[in-house]
């Protein structure tokens, strides 16, 4: 009997392929591949199945802007970010005992995905996203009270994916949807 060998290459998730096909389309859209190369990339890239065949679908695509990472601290107080102030990619929030309130509803958001990140430990937050913005939070670790969210009945594609991670003490997270 033989064994298996252990140096099989691993299987892509769905979450690769996505990125894959939506760095595909960004470098259409910049000029970077004639619509025939994406036709044939986005067919290799939806059929592959290890990670080194997706790795050379999306060769001599531009590198990947990675963002930036910003990050809001305070001991106490409040925290206030409001009107058009520009998200960066990564956003940490830290803070001991401050409320915060993050409106994203008139910010400019120029990724795709944004992912902010709470490290709370008593005080509320409020999380106003634009209204074509999805939403995330499954990652984000409560100790005392639950999330408060209310998913919009429809929504438009093509909004931002808001990513919220991280741990909130003995406080509540409010995250609603703009109304303009």
């Amino acid at each position: 009997m033989t064994a298996l060998p252990d140096d099989r290459p691993p299987l892509i998730g769905e979450e690769d392929r996505d990125t894959a096909v939506r760095r595909l389309r960004e470098a259409y859209a910049e000029g970077h591949l004639s619509h025939e190369d994406l036709d044939e990339r986005l067919h290799r890239v939806l059929t592959v199945t290890t990670h080194g065949e997706l790795v050379a679908a999306l060769a001599s695509l531009p590198e990947e802007d990675a963002g930036t990472t910003s990050t809001i601290a305070a001991a106490g107080g409040r925290i206030k970010r409001s009107g058009a102030w520009r998200v960066p990619r990564f956003l940490k929030v830290e803070s001991a005992f401050a409320r915060v309130r993050l409106d994203l509803s008139r910010a400019v958001i120029e990724y795709p995905v944004v992912d902010i990140e709470l490290q709370l430990g008593t005080g509320r937050a409020k999380i106003t996203v634009p209204r074509d913005a999805i939403v995330e939070y499954e990652a984000l670790h409560t100790g005392w009270k639950d999330t408060r969210y209310r998913a919009p009945r429809s929504s438009r594609p093509g909004g931002p994916r808001i990513r919220i991670s991280g741990t909130m003490g003995f406080g509540r997270l409010k995250i609603r949807h703009a109304r303009r």
